[in-house]
């Protein structure tokens, strides 16, 4: 074999090994938390399945984002978990594609909300949380979203500031308990305007309420069902409210990102994150809160949880093209009239 022939077969077999390791990585881009836990009960026990390497990116969504959309002709990432809001924002770019739902065989375990919260199949919900109010069950009791601007808790309350994720979700159920859901949200921030002076602090950190509720300032707050184990445990008479108008919150979704080559594989492992054994596994170590519905978990640990088919039944979620749509026009409303 001559010297030329023999590194041209080289090269092939270095071609053909580079492709087939190319194959054989998954490279996920996901949020930084509970990184642990996810090793342990979804990347470790796939890539024993699947003989493969997932190479796992975190950061936060607007890192992750501008990275998938700096390469967004030549994909580094296979596929990624997002808000719905950030999900529908790579997809108007055009950086994600659709998910085969008919090769993911633990789809239709899925309650309805998570199935295709983008449309097009352009996202697949993995979790969700509600946003409810917390209260001290001995000082007042809540009933209604509208109890937030009641004389009552005049002076003793905590709302979320727009730019927070509860921010908007809360308006729209103050909105609806005043009459009024329309996603504008005018209705409830000339309302919380009104009463402005009357609120102890427009937070913008779920600690900032466990904070000023332990240390009894407050009585009452909307916040996301994933900060709840910080009030239920606090030593003083705690409650979640089941508002007559509902319950709302948020929902991320696993999405698969334009030409990355690598769809099968991708395809795969969310099929087996979405599986009820992982599902059942993340909500046991109180990591997420479960879209599969067949997840059954002790009273103890759904406690903790945004956890059943009747909690899911009263989420009101705000559509994520509401949310990047109108988030502008609601921040210079609630600077103009709130924050003045």
């Amino acid at each position: 074999m001559t010297l030329a022939r023999t590194l041209a077969t080289a090269s092939a077999l270095a071609i053909a090994a580079g492709a087939a390791q190319a194959e054989d990585t998954l490279t996920i881009s996901v949020y930084s938390f509970a990184q642990d836990e996810f090793q342990e009960i979804v990347y470790d026990p796939f890539m024993e399945i699947c003989d493969c390497k997932i190479v796992v990116e975190t950061g936060n969504s607007v890192e992750r984002l501008a990275k998938i959309e700096a390469n967004k002709e030549n994909p580094v990432i296979d596929m990624a978990v997002l808000s719905t809001h950030d999900a529908l924002s790579a997809a108007r770019k055009g950086l994600l594609a659709p998910i085969d739902t008919a090769a993911l065989s633990n789809y239709d375990k899925l309650y309805d909300i998570a199935k295709d919260p983008l449309g097009d199949h352009l996202g697949v919900g993995y979790t969700f949380y509600a946003t409810s109010i917390v209260y001290r069950s001995d000082k007042v009791t809540i009933d209604s979203w509208a109890d937030l601007l009641s004389p009552e808790l005049a002076g003793n309350v905590a709302l979320p500031d727009i730019t927070t994720n509860q921010g908007a979700p809360a308006l729209l159920m103050i909105g609806e308990a005043l009459g009024d859901a329309d996603y504008a949200l005018s209705t409830p921030t000339n309302a919380v305007a009104e009463q402005a002076d009357d609120i102890v602090t427009f937070y913008v950190r779920s600690s900032q309420v466990a904070q000023l509720m332990q240390q009894e300032e407050i009585w009452a707050a909307p916040i996301g069902r994933f900060a709840w184990a910080s009030f239920k445990d606090n030593g003083l008479p705690m409650a979640w409210a089941t508002p007559k108008e509902g319950q709302t919150g948020g929902m991320n979704v696993m999405v698969m990102t334009a030409n990355n080559g690598n769809e099968a594989l991708a395809t795969r492992f969310m099929d087996f994150w979405l599986s009820t054994e992982v599902q059942t596994n993340l909500a046991e170590a109180l990591v997420d809160s479960p879209a599969n519905a067949e997840v059954v978990v002790s009273d103890d640990i759904a406690d903790n949880l945004t956890y059943g088919a009747e909690t899911v039944a009263q989420l009101k979620l705000l559509p994520p093209d509401v949310i990047l749509d109108s988030r502008e026009t609601w921040l210079d409303q609630w600077n103009a009239t709130v924050m003045k």
